[in-house]
């Protein structure tokens, strides 16, 4: 009885968001991952978005990936103290 609730307790806590996450920081990342993938006409995470969802993916999972790929670029833009490139060419050693 007891592993039924706790299976149970943790799918319904999944869902939610963690208590340590800023919570209006979140909203902001979330509405530019909206604003880039669904509502500006031309660019790469635009690309990236119609093309999963083409596939048949989640569109939340999708905007999820979307969000992570913008984080990423702007950790990059301020690991290496660079303006941001559109067409930036990653050149190994």
């Amino acid at each position: 009885m007891y592993e039924t609730l706790y299976r149970i307790a943790l799918y319904f806590s999944k869902s939610k968001v963690s208590h340590r996450a800023d919570k209006s920081i979140k909203a902001l990342l979330h509405l530019a991952a909206l604003s880039v993938a669904t509502r500006k006409k031309d660019g790469e995470l635009r690309e990236y978005y119609t093309r999963k969802v083409a596939e048949g993916k989640n569109k939340m999972s999708v905007l999820n990936a979307v969000r992570a790929k913008l984080v990423w670029s702007m950790f990059a833009v301020i690991k290496l103290n660079n303006l941001y490139e559109k067409n930036y060419d990653f050149a190994l050693a």
